[in-house]
């Protein structure tokens, strides 16, 4: 299924990245490996999730009252602004603003469900959704977002072939 599916350039990047650190299993998507290794301090707190940097130190805070598959989301989408934005977003243009958290939604789906995982599971079995929400510890919720823009992508590369 995945032979005719085009990664977009984030996708790309993400694969990319994981390349550089060794992820190549479920399994080897660990938070506080992954923010060990970026030199990222990493806390679990009661408090919103959020990300801080300033000069060379950075830290991702999860709020511990998420369930424990929201808190591996959030803390995707906080990596996210560490690795590629900038600045502080309470003080940025509403519609700059958008366009990192757009960024970010797509990063959490891309670094939750890395596609050159993806590619040994068979996408027709009846229990797939709930199979990679168990593989990859997300929500099903985000399992299904995944698996639509995959569909979507691989759609859109057939009418244009």
């Amino acid at each position: 299924m995945l032979t005719v599916y085009r990664p977009t350039p984030l996708e790309t990047w993400v694969i990319d990245f994981y390349g550089r650190l060794g992820i190549v299993e479920p399994e080897d998507l660990d938070e506080a490996e992954i923010a060990r290794v970026l030199h990222i301090y990493l806390f679990y707190k009661e408090v919103p999730s959020q990300a801080y940097e300033n000069g060379r130190f950075k830290s991702i805070t999860i709020d511990k009252r998420l369930p424990v598959a929201k808190q591996r989301e959030r803390f995707y989408h906080e990596l996210c602004h560490i690795l590629r934005h900038s600045g502080r977003q309470f003080m940025m243009p509403e519609a700059f603003r958008e366009l990192q958290e757009r960024d970010a939604r797509n990063f959490t789906r891309y670094a939750a469900l890395p596609l050159h995982m993806l590619k040994c599971f068979d996408f027709r079995e009846p229990y797939i959704i709930d199979l990679l929400s168990e593989r990859f510890k997300v929500t099903p919720e985000l399992c299904e977002e995944r698996m639509r823009k995959i569909q979507n992508n691989i759609l859109s590369e057939r009418r244009m072939a």
